[in-house]
């Protein structure tokens, strides 16, 4: 059968690489690709066979969710080696497309926001911390727990907008809550958080309820553009990555508009390591954009700092933590793996699969340098000495040695 040609074909081209995999097929026929395999790929039919003959992130991705592969081994192991087939498959591994632009509208980004956030929000409970911070953590030591790191994120993001007792802070795209109240706990501020997502609203409001902080924490189900008023400091984290690229002077404007004079503002955001593409190598992007985050595009740092000066904001700071989201995201997923059985009576067999790929996946992404992370600190530009930070980043680390 011709089938039978191809896969001979490829088994043969993919043994000089002596990857450690053995192959499974329906039939019972078993392949090994190298030496003492450490991962099974169980093919479950033909359609599972055609995806692995031009393997890419994304097509054996899309074959492990579909059901149409099974798999053997730790999760670490198998994307590493999704990554490997991927790389030496000439014909699809280096493929790297232009920037996709997607149009954003207030309907379009709510029920993307809507797809991705609201699963349940017990689902997040098992893999999160007991913030649940979905977002990068930041690390003074590899050994940090990720409750200790979470907590130094916020720390290292309310420190850096130097928020003083007093002052209003936006926080656009504000998750469960938890910044909008550490910024009202520890630092006096009166914080206003916006999210599109039901199941995040009524559980931040729940928090402040139960914080007794009503009067100082607002939550709003709203739409960043819908925004009105002036703030003394503005935050957004994971959030610029939902505007979309053709959209992102415009958000960097709306952040404009409602900056104070002497405001200062954080976008702590995902963004591509390629300047000529938004995409993950090896199809990553494509399975994210399929499966995870619809709509979702990643500016290069360069696009976003010339689109934020666009819009009349001046960057002062930025900072590349890359390596602290590799360990977020390592974390994130060894906790899903250890409640597997109980992610997967939740949430079903389909999207347990793509939850499961998508968190190691990104933690392989991020360690490789396949996308990074920036924080960006600004002002608005042309204040002169109007800027209300310090000179020197020194006030950034006080206390944190």
């Amino acid at each position: 059968m011709f089938w039978q040609k191809r896969l001979k074909d490829f088994v043969a081209r993919m043994r000089h690489y002596a990857l450690p995999l053995r192959l499974r097929l329906w039939n019972g026929l078993e392949v090994d690709l190298g030496d003492a395999p450490m991962v099974t790929f169980t093919i479950k039919s033909l359609r599972g066979l055609r995806h692995l003959l031009r393997p890419s992130v994304a097509s054996l991705g899309q074959a492990y969710v579909e059901g149409e592969i099974d798999l053997e081994g730790g999760i670490d192991d198998v994307i590493s080696l999704a990554v490997q087939l991927s790389a030496h498959n000439t014909r699809h591994g280096q493929v790297r497309h232009g920037p996709r632009l997607v149009r954003h509208t207030r309907r379009v980004d709510a029920e993307a926001i809507a797809y991705h956030y609201d699963v349940s929000n017990d689902f997040y409970r098992f893999w999160l911390d007991k913030e649940m911070l979905y977002s990068c953590a930041y690390f003074r030591t590899a050994a940090d727990s990720l409750e200790q790191a979470q907590e130094q994120k916020l720390d290292h993001i309310l420190t850096k907008l130097d928020v003083r007792p007093g002052q209003t802070l936006l926080d656009i795209g504000c998750g469960w809550g938890a910044l909008v109240l550490r910024a009202a706990r520890k630092y006096g501020a009166r914080a206003l958080g916006i999210t599109l997502s039901q199941n995040q609203y009524d559980l931040a409001r729940q928090r402040i309820a139960e914080a007794g902080l009503e009067d100082r924490v607002e939550i709003r189900l709203q739409d960043y553009r819908d925004v009105s008023g002036k703030f003394d400091r503005i935050v957004s984290v994971g959030m610029f990555e939902h505007v979309g690229l053709r959209n992102l002077r415009g958000y960097f404007g709306r952040i404009h508009d409602l900056l104070a004079d002497a405001g200062v503002c954080l976008n702590h955001g995902i963004t591509s390591t390629d300047p000529d593409s938004a995409e993950a190598p090896f199809g990553g992007g494509e399975f994210i954009e399929r499966y995870v985050f619809p709509h979702g595009e990643l500016p290069h740092l360069s696009f976003a700092l010339k689109e934020m000066a666009a819009a009349g904001l001046e960057a002062t700071d930025v900072e590349n933590l890359r390596r602290h989201y590799a360990l977020t995201t390592h974390h994130w997923s060894r906790r899903f793996e250890q409640h597997g059985e109980q992610l997967k009576a939740m949430a079903g067999e389909r999207r347990y699969r793509i939850w499961r790929a998508y968190l190691a996946g990104c933690a392989y992404g991020f360690n490789s340098n396949w996308i990074a992370l920036h924080q960006i600190l600004a002002t608005k530009a042309g204040i002169g000495d109007a800027t209300p930070l310090p000179l020197t980043r020194d006030y950034m680390y006080v206390g944190k040695a």
